[in-house]
């Protein structure tokens, strides 16, 4: 991929100064998802960051699955993530790598630290462990098991590793500080009893590592100069700390916190994630109204698109919610400027041109972008029947109304300028058609009278037109800030997707998945990935033209 501009913050500050003080020599990173969901947005700004410094800094950077709890995790996600990183435009440095393939390295360093007196086996149970732990005014309770000599120690670990505790009745723990002021230190958990076939190791194991203790120790496996991490393991580096000072190993990756993405209007927990598909509120991990990469992907947003919106937001230690209006605007700019041109009618009435010949059809040309002769040109069949907005249409209306209004004139976009006559209505009152009639002479240019048309409006020919299945989205949530609610659900924007059956101009019959357009007049748009064949055409709105939830403010 071509590298995107550098920006410059302060993780790349203190990369600057470690290597002109020669404490590095290369930058080598790593971007390290636990496979328990699908990578979101917030996920997105980890990728962009960790893969576009390696890039800048001529580095490398690793992807690594923390894998360390096999009751969550699923090859599918492990799958999903690969292809989102690279359909964001990085490759990572060689294979993919695994924490579990330290599995035999940290089960060594486990019995280290017991070796030293520093880690013991306790048989508390997870509720006696939580009372012990104190709280952030009260100092924890040293546990009865804290002073089990090395020997005893060892024989219950290993005891573990063969499988002679059941899950919950015997823990590994670090030993360092009950009174510690940070809850982390408190003699935490780094290996517990787990009974589950692993995607990677199968059942070799019936012990697994806790995540604060895999994770400090697989970077430092990696040989990894700078682990970039959110605002919440802040804490947890007093942790990775001390592990990694009281075992046998060389590098002390440095860690460095910063702020993580809060996006108004959707959820970043992948937890809260998991709900929305579990539940059925959504239609799986990759539906558009999801934060998803998978999500994005298939409602129209570009790979540039995301890396964008990750470089606006910048790189801080501060936390704050990012307007959605912001993401939008990403794809919007780039979609102004790239999305060819179509038309298409999503909610149809009917149009007869009384006198256009019934059997004559032309083949107008159409720009595929205003802006872009490179894009080229279609031709755009019109005949006598043609198919309009409804909304394009009101039999009365003030001067403010620029479409088409009874015994007024409108154009055509790209054809002709046209007037309607009479309607024709159903039972219910319900306009079923629209007679007007049509001036020749106005194909391309202004009436020859003078006389002005301030409207135009899109179409297409009713014989020639393809049926299509149009997904309006809009937000998940009516609320800023859904996560804070306690039932975030009751927050669900119930028209998060509007469902509608129009038709598309003929040139849209072969639309590939993911191919993006601007409907003229409507927004952009791209054929679904997963539900649009050549039988059945499926198009997912993307963005509208412009910001209208800012407008409603």
């Amino acid at each position: 991929m071509a590298a995107d501009a550098p920006r410059s913050n302060f993780i790349r500050q203190i990369i600057d100064k470690d290597l002109a003080s020669g404490k590095h020599s290369e930058v080598h990173t790593r971007f390290p998802p636990e496979p328990n969901g699908f990578l979101h947005i917030g996920h997105a700004k980890s990728i962009v960051l960790n893969f576009g410094i390696a890039e800048d800094y001529q580095g490398t950077c690793n992807l690594r699955f923390d894998d360390t709890n096999p009751l969550k995790e699923k090859v599918d996600y492990v799958n999903s993530i690969k292809e989102d990183v690279a359909w964001l435009g990085y490759q990572w440095n060689g294979e993919p790598r695994y924490s579990s393939n330290y599995f035999d390295q940290l089960h060594a360093y486990a019995v280290e630290l017991i070796e030293k007196g520093l880690a013991y086996v306790d048989f508390s149970t997870q509720e006696q462990m939580r009372e012990m732990r104190g709280t952030l005014k009260e100092p924890g309770v040293n546990s009865p098991y804290r002073d089990t000599s090395v020997e005893e120690n060892l024989k219950h670990f290993a005891d573990m590793t063969a499988g002679k505790y059941q899950e919950g009745e015997a823990a590994l723990r670090a030993k360092i500080d009950m009174s510690s002021p940070f809850m982390v230190l408190r003699d935490p958990v780094i290996y517990r009893v787990r009974f589950a076939h692993h995607h990677q190791t199968g059942d070799k194991w019936c012990v697994y590592p806790m995540y604060d203790f895999t994770h400090c120790i697989s970077d430092a496996l990696e040989n990894i100069t700078h682990s970039l991490c959110t605002l919440e393991f802040q804490d947890n580096r007093r942790l990775y700390d001390w592990v990694l000072d009281n075992i046998s190993i060389d590098c002390h990756p440095q860690q460095i916190e910063f702020s993580r993405l809060n996006l108004q209007y959707t959820v970043m927990s992948k937890r809260k994630l998991n709900l929305l598909v579990e539940e059925g509120k959504v239609n799986g991990w990759d539906d558009p109204r999801m934060p998803t990469i998978a999500g994005m992907r298939r409602r129209g947003y570009t790979p540039s698109s995301i890396r964008e919106f990750c470089h606006r937001i910048g790189v801080t230690k501060m936390d704050n919610q990012v307007e959605m209006s912001m993401l939008e605007a990403c794809i919007r700019d780039e979609l102004n400027q790239q999305a060819p041109r179509a038309m298409a009618v999503l909610d149809p009435v009917r149009v007869v041109i009384e006198n256009y010949p019934a059997d004559q059809v032309e083949r107008l040309i159409a720009p595929n972008h205003p802006n872009d002769e490179s894009l080229g040109n279609r031709e755009v069949p019109f005949a006598r029947e043609i198919f309009i907005e409804a909304e394009d249409f009101r039999e009365e209306a003030n001067k403010k109304y620029k479409r088409l209004v009874l015994g007024k004139e409108v154009r055509l976009r790209n054809a002709y300028v046209i007037k309607a006559e009479r309607v024709e209505k159903d039972a219910d009152g319900n306009i079923t058609t629209i007679f007007c009639s049509y001036d020749a002479d106005t194909l391309g240019k202004d009436p020859a009278d003078g006389r002005k048309v301030k409207g135009v409006i899109h179409w297409v020919a009713a014989e020639h037109a393809q049926q299509a299945e149009f997904r309006l989205y809009d937000r998940l949530f009516q609320v800023p800030n859904p996560g804070a609610e306690e039932d975030f659900f009751s927050t669900l924007n119930p028209a998060s997707l509007v469902v509608k059956h129009g038709y598309v101009e003929p040139s849209l019959a072969t639309a590939a998945a993911e191919e993006r357009y601007q409907f003229e007049r409507i927004g952009y748009f791209c054929a679904d990935s997963k539900d649009s064949s050549a039988d059945h055409l499926v198009f997912n709105q993307t963005v509208g033209l412009r910001d209208t939830w800012n407008d409603d403010a």
